[in-house]
């Protein structure tokens, strides 16, 4: 091979064909996979394999994809969302997710990691499809059995760090820098010597998902260890190469960061001063809802728990805009005032929320089902845009727990040493289970055979209620200008929220006491007339006291743990 002057190395080869099988051999000594590699069929440290990505005959051309604000995203691991675990099992099941109403699927990471198992945040190859999945061929076949069903494919990607077994990146180039340090060890170098090539690496791979996969938005993965001092980050490039892509093929293609920085110059434009990316995942909205259901009180959960919080992440989005965080020891996070609604990804539950718990509990497991009603309208409800984490609607109690497979003995003891430690501040009490263990994978699979059991059933009709209600009522859509105000009684934990619309008044109030509470609309401009109350007992609760009609003289007794949503009356 030969070196040019930027220190890229190149060389013609002959006579390859899709199957073919290489390696690189540095200093005539040293044999390693392509660090750039689009398949490993055989794994993290066996040869890449050659792949022609205009082999695939796709048949989506008519999908354009969706504006990330019209999304109802559904987050899943491959591996655990079917018994089998592959790109091919899932399109079995695309079919229950339109009935549910969702319109977006959010993978978590598919790129190649060590063994079979994995969360897919230990992935080494950025570019390439975990064999054990399907690979290549089964990503794309996935991609366009959704665009087929309207459904938009967010893909889950890590430009924060490389996972440690297999990153053959390490001493080939200047790819990592000291200077920061992340969970992970050294930084990806993005502003550093040689860093332009690092950059051209990362911002090509998303690019490489767009164009050969047809994926249709980027979920990028902590983007607060993303170190970049430079003077145009690495995340406003980003945006601009996507842009510039999406305005060439006529897709809409969105990018979707999350954050724990309660910074809006991450979702504001770029001619703004921003890094330009189209939403960002809100976990103040998560820690509101669930300390406020669940009581719980430790680790960052000791921000939250108030009703007062919930108001705040319902009316702006983020709970911490320059306030003091006693978890953080520090002012935190700063105003998304001007930011529209449609740039905040809420949720009650996902991957990180449950699976970073010591068992793994899903929301199913620590509240009633009064209260996961109440969760899912909360979100579904939002003037945001709404996700579920695989299970949810259905109340699957099998718990999404940590696992890995990995090969190297020294990583799996820190692995193992690691999630104890982080467990500590929450002062969960017992043994977390084994991440190398095979039944801690397969105790995290879900049972879709409960969406048949009357209880479980009867939530995920409610979900589909929720979402339709929602796609139905323009007010609800965070396309439409801000125009909401949100109540909140303290003593009574009563939260109003209306969308005051010039042809549509939708009033939700949600009352997050055990106990029935009575109240009144402080500010009612129309008659309303109620949609749904989850207490009704075709619901499964004890039965409606809210009034069919709604006025600003009534006085409403809200079941606990439930919400009434009313309408105007005529609409």
């Amino acid at each position: 091979m030969r070196r040019d002057h930027r220190g890229y190395w190149e060389t013609t080869v002959d006579d390859v064909t899709p199957q073919t099988c290489y390696t690189f051999i540095l200093d005539n000594k040293r044999e390693i996979p392509d660090p750039a590699s689009h398949y490993q069929p055989q794994g993290v440290h066996k040869p890449s394999q050659v792949v022609d990505h205009d082999a695939f005959m796709w048949t989506d051309a008519e999908f354009k994809g969706i504006d990330v604000s019209q999304m109802i995203m559904y987050e899943l691991h491959v591996g655990a969302f079917t018994e089998a675990g592959t790109f091919e099992a899932i399109i079995a099941r695309l079919n229950d997710l339109v009935d549910l109403g969702v319109n977006a699927i959010e993978l978590m990471p598919v790129t190649q990691f060590p063994g079979e198992r994995n969360w897919g945040y230990d992935s080494v190859y950025p570019y390439a499809v975990q064999n054990s999945y399907g690979g290549p061929h089964g990503l794309k076949t996935l991609v366009n059995e959704c665009h087929r069903r309207g459904l938009a494919v967010i893909l889950d990607v890590i430009y924060n760090h490389i996972g440690p077994e297999g990153n053959y990146l390490w001493g080939l180039a200047h790819y990592f820098t000291d200077r920061y340090k992340t969970g992970w060890g050294n930084a990806i170098n993005f502003d550093g010597p040689h860093s332009d090539e690092v950059r051209t690496y990362f911002i090509e791979n998303a690019l490489h998902w767009f164009g050969n996969y047809h994926i249709d938005a980027l979920r990028l993965d902590a983007v607060h260890a993303i170190y970049d001092m430079g003077a145009r980050h690495l995340l406003q490039e980003l945006s601009e190469r996507t842009n510039t892509l999406a305005k060439a093929t006529g897709r809409k293609l969105c990018l979707v960061a999350e954050s724990d920085l309660n910074d809006s110059r991450v979702i504001k434009p770029i001619e703004l001063g921003g890094y330009g990316m189209d939403a960002q995942w809100c976990d103040d909205y998560h820690h509101a809802l669930h300390t406020i259901l669940t009581g719980e009180r430790n680790g960052y959960y000791s921000d939250f728990g108030t009703l007062r919080d919930m108001v705040s992440a319902m009316r702006d989005g983020y709970v911490y805009c320059g306030a003091y965080s006693t978890h953080r020891k520090r002012t935190h996070g700063n105003s998304p005032e001007g930011r529209p609604d449609g740039q905040f990804v809420v949720f009650s539950q996902n991957h990180d929320q449950i699976g970073n718990r010591m068992l793994g509990e899903r929301l199913s497991a620590l509240v009633s089902f009064e209260a996961l009603k109440l969760a899912a309208a909360t979100v579904l409800l939002s003037p945001y845009v709404p996700m579920l984490f695989m299970g949810e609607e259905y109340a699957e109690d099998a718990p999404f727990l940590y696992f890995i497979s990995h090969g190297d003995p020294a990583l799996i003891k820190a692995v193992r040493s690691g999630r104890k430690k982080e467990f500590r501040e929450f002062a969960w009490k017992g043994t977390p289970p084994d991440p190398q263990d095979t039944q801690t994978f397969m105790r995290s699979k879900l049972h879709w055979e409960k969406r048949n059991n009357p209880q479980n059933n009867l939530l995920l009709e409610f979900y589909k209620a929720l979402i339709s209600l929602r796609k139905g009522t323009p007010a609800l859509s965070p396309l439409y200008p801000r125009d909401i105000e949100v109540y909140g009684q303290q003593t009574q934990r009563i939260v109003i929220l209306d969308y005051k619309k010039a042809r549509d008044n939708i009033a939700c109030i949600f009352n997050f006491s055990a106990e029935d509470t009575t109240t009144s609309h402080p500010m009612l401009r129309h008659t309303l007339e109620k949609v749904l109350d989850s207490a009704d007992t075709i619901w499964g609760g004890d039965g409606t006291k809210t009034p069919d009609v709604l006025d600003a003289q009534t006085q409403i007794t809200v079941p606990g743990l439930s919400v009434s949503v009313y309408r105007k009356s005529g609409e």
